[in-house]
């Protein structure tokens, strides 16, 4: 299965944007919520406090804010946007620590810098640096979906974590390109449990 995603998928690429903040805010906004409801927090919060785009540019386009806009945002948009406290809190924090992860050398030394604050995991850190460093080993430990994808594109079963770094180790050094891959197979575990609860912090 893997080596025919490669072939029917030759120009997959891992990029990098080299802007570790941009990153980030999107992915702690996709921490424990279903994706819908992040896109959302995410399309509000750039609307409300991102800038216009310079030159000819489509309407409502905007420029990703600065540092301190992220740190001045008030609980009550925080909580209109649907971000609870705690990813309000998180981002908040990890916008005071900008510089120093933006300057960050590789992706070893970003993530040591980000699981050390407070709100950010291994999921968080796995995320931000396969946008921002386009690091092709940053495996998303701690995703709702991607152990269960593996496993059953691998092994032919459902597996947890541990289960999945185990199939992914002889792939070392490539363990989120290979994740890419498997999703682009298109290969999809039986689904017997229920879905994620969409969760609309706005109502509480």
């Amino acid at each position: 299965m893997l080596r025919e995603a490669a072939r029917r998928h030759p120009g997959l690429r891992i990029c990098r944007t080299s802007r570790v903040l941009e990153a980030l805010v999107p992915a702690v906004l996709e921490q424990k919520v279903v994706l819908a409801e992040a896109r959302r927090a995410w399309r509000w919060l750039l609307l409300k406090y991102g800038g216009p785009a310079p030159g000819p540019a489509p309407e409502g386009m905007r420029v990703f804010p600065e540092p301190e806009v992220w740190r001045s945002i008030p609980s009550w948009d925080w909580h209109r946007a649907g971000a609870e406290a705690v990813r309000a809190r998180t981002i908040a924090n990890a916008a005071r620590h900008a510089v120093k992860l933006e300057a960050a050398g590789d992706s070893a030394e970003l993530d040591r810098l980000l699981r050390a604050l407070p709100g950010i995991g291994a999921w968080t850190s796995a995320e931000v640096r396969q946008r921002s460093h386009g690091d092709p080993d940053a495996v998303s430990v701690g995703d709702y979906h991607l152990p269960s994808l593996v496993g059953w594109s691998l092994a032919g079963e459902k597996v947890d974590d541990a289960g999945m770094l185990r199939l992914l180790a002889p792939y070392r050094g490539h363990r989120h390109r290979v994740s890419r891959l498997l999703r682009l197979a298109g290969a999809r575990p039986p689904a017997r449990g229920p879905r994620m609860p969409a969760r609309d912090y706005r109502s509480f």
